[in-house]
């Protein structure tokens, strides 16, 4: 795994300060101020969705409503520039040490879940396992050709964790991706040369053959067993 850095966290609060309240008394007018223009709905927007970058990016800690309180303090204190004590290798060290043990915790809860989902999805109907474990359920024949390992295809699909969490999908980009076999996953390599173009399916890739015990965090934890409904819409030559 890599080191999270805290300069993420630090450059986080430092967007987030956009969002804090001036606690300065203001200086005294001659008269009224006139009525502060609101903030265009477009700005709005765009403050909020700070906030839920702020909110991703701390998913691999796990934090509890308490720790998000302690989190949400420093992020004020931050940008009032009034910080408890400095960012330092000691605060880095910590905040390493703390993601780890928090990813650890996840990835061996994500390992037991997934256990059991593989298990069910291997007794759908018509469910096909590949040599090393994926498996592929057909929701329709296609009538096209079956690619192999050095193809390159084009699909539609959508990617989601076992409690149903969509981390990845062409459709909502509302565009296909194109890719060679032999240069993605090891379920995906797989998993499509057991389909045929213009069919759908849905595969299930064990930890092992997709992002392994380190994940993709914060948006695939270690160990996650992870579902694609994928269409395969041509071979590309």
């Amino acid at each position: 795994m890599k080191p999270f850095r805290i300069a993420l966290v630090a450059a986080l609060a430092l967007a987030a300060s956009a969002r804090a309240e001036d606690k300065k008394p203001a200086a005294p007018a001659a008269k009224p101020a006139a009525p502060a223009a609101k903030a265009p709905a477009d700005t709005d927007r765009a403050l909020y969705s700070v906030g839920l970058a702020v909110a991703k990016s701390l998913d691999v800690f796990a934090l509890q409503p308490g720790e998000l309180e302690k989190v949400l303090q420093g992020i004020r204190d931050g940008a009032a520039g009034k910080p408890k004590f400095q960012l330092d290798e000691k605060s880095q060290q910590q905040v390493n040490e703390l993601a780890r043990s928090r990813m650890a915790v996840t990835a061996e809860r994500e390992k037991t879940k997934g256990a059991g989902y593989l298990d069910k999805m291997a007794k759908e109907k018509g469910a096909i396992k590949t040599a090393s474990g994926a498996v592929v359920i057909p929701e329709k024949q296609g009538t096209g050709a079956t690619p192999t390992a050095t193809d390159k295809v084009k699909v539609h699909y959508e990617g989601k964790l076992v409690d149903g969490t969509v981390f990845d999908s062409s459709r909502k980009r509302n565009e296909p991706a194109e890719f060679p076999l032999n240069g993605v996953i090891k379920c995906w390599t797989e998993a499509l040369q057991k389909m045929k173009v213009g069919g759908k399916a849905k595969v299930v890739c064990p930890a092992a053959i997709a992002y392994g015990e380190q994940g993709r965090p914060p948006v695939i934890p270690g160990n996650a067993v992870l579902t694609f409904d994928v269409e395969l819409l041509d071979i590309v030559k």
